[in-house]
């Protein structure tokens, strides 16, 4: 074979091998590329369920008790603490909420506001369960912050059109606030 000739027989051969080696590096095959998938939607599930539950704290601070409610599904649960009931659906648990926040005086003191931490979530596919810590803050008569509050809470969570929900939050109180008044 002339030299001429092998050369650009190598130079067609380094061509395509630029073309198909740099695509094949960023493209892993069908197993890898689903394992990361399936590695990913889970970080996103669990980071959009800890966003449900910081929001569920941050619309009671605001008292928006319609965003609230809308944190649960459609056949969504609340059960309080302090052997305060269960409420079901969105509409009740928003106003069992606004009924709950205006008679105890404890939540007009403000600011006032909730603090979570040390969630596990455990997510199968569109269903979840997590256990969290959660407390609320106010103000003494000196203006200092006391823990009213301290509670574990305990959900089931599904995915419903998309979007993480609360199926059924239970409020356990570990250190109970002051009984609302009647």
């Amino acid at each position: 074979m002339p030299a001429k000739t092998a050369v650009r027989i190598l130079s067609v051969a380094i061509a395509i091998a630029g073309m198909i080696l740099p695509a094949a590096a960023q493209s892993p095959d069908a197993a890898g590329g689903k394992a990361t998938a399936n590695r990913l939607q889970l970080l996103e599930d669990r980071e959009e369920i800890r966003q449900l539950l910081v929001d569920y704290g941050r619309t009671l601070d605001q008292r928006d008790f319609q965003a609230f409610a809308g944190l649960f599904s459609k056949d969504g649960e609340y059960v309080m603490g302090g052997g305060m009931g269960a409420v079901k659906g969105p509409a009740a648990i928003s106003k069992s909420m606004e009924d709950v926040f205006r008679r105890n005086p404890t939540n007009l003191r403000e600011p006032n506001f909730h603090l979570f931490a040390n969630e596990t979530i455990q997510i199968r596919g569109d269903e979840a369960t997590a256990l969290s810590k959660g407390c609320f803050v106010v103000p003494d008569e000196s203006n200092k912050p006391v823990i009213v509050m301290l509670a574990t809470y305990t959900d089931d969570l599904i995915r419903e059109n998309g979007r993480w929900k609360i199926k059924k939050r239970v409020v356990h109180g570990d250190i109970p606030g002051p009984p609302a008044s009647k």
